[in-house]
C-alpha cells in the first residue's frame, strides 16, 4: 500500500474538519472462517484490555469480529494500532478488513474579539 493511498482517509477527514486528537470509537473489522478463531482473537483483545469486541455470523457463512477501541485517530496512533490488528490477523489466521470511525469536529466557538 502506498503512502498516498493510505493517507487518503486522513486527507478526506481533514477536509471535513475532523479533529484527529479527539478520542472516538474506532472499529477494526476481521473475518474468520470459523467462530472459534474469532473467539480466540476476541479473548486476546479482552485479556489485554484493548476494548470491546462483537462477533456476528455473516450471510456467506463466515464470522465477523469487530474490535472497538476508543482512541484518537492521529496518523501515528492509528497506524500503530492498525499494524497491531494486522499482526493479530496473521498470528491467529483470520482476515483483517480495515478500520472505520465517525469524524469528530471541533465544537463551535464564539468569534474572538468585540462583536458589537
Amino acid at each position: 500500500m502506498t503512502k498516498q493511498r493510505f493517507r487518503g482517509p486522513f486527507c478526506h477527514a481533514d477536509q471535513k474538519g475532523d479533529q484527529f486528537s479527539i478520542p472516538r470509537d474506532v472499529d477494526f473489522v476481521f473475518y474468520a472462517s470459523e467462530r472459534g478463531k474469532a473467539e480466540t482473537v476476541a479473548r486476546f483483545v479482552q485479556d489485554n484490555r484493548y476494548d470491546s469486541t462483537l462477533i456476528t455470523p455473516t450471510e456467506e457463512g463466515r464470522v465477523r469480529l469487530v474490535v472497538t477501541v476508543n482512541m484518537p485517530t492521529t496518523q501515528s496512533v492509528l497506524c500503530s494500532v492498525s499494524a497491531l490488528m494486522a499482526c493479530l490477523s496473521a498470528l491467529f489466521g483470520i482476515d483483517y478488513d480495515g478500520w472505520g470511525c465517525v469524524l469528530q469536529a471541533a465544537p463551535e466557538t464564539a468569534p474572538l474579539g468585540n462583536t458589537q
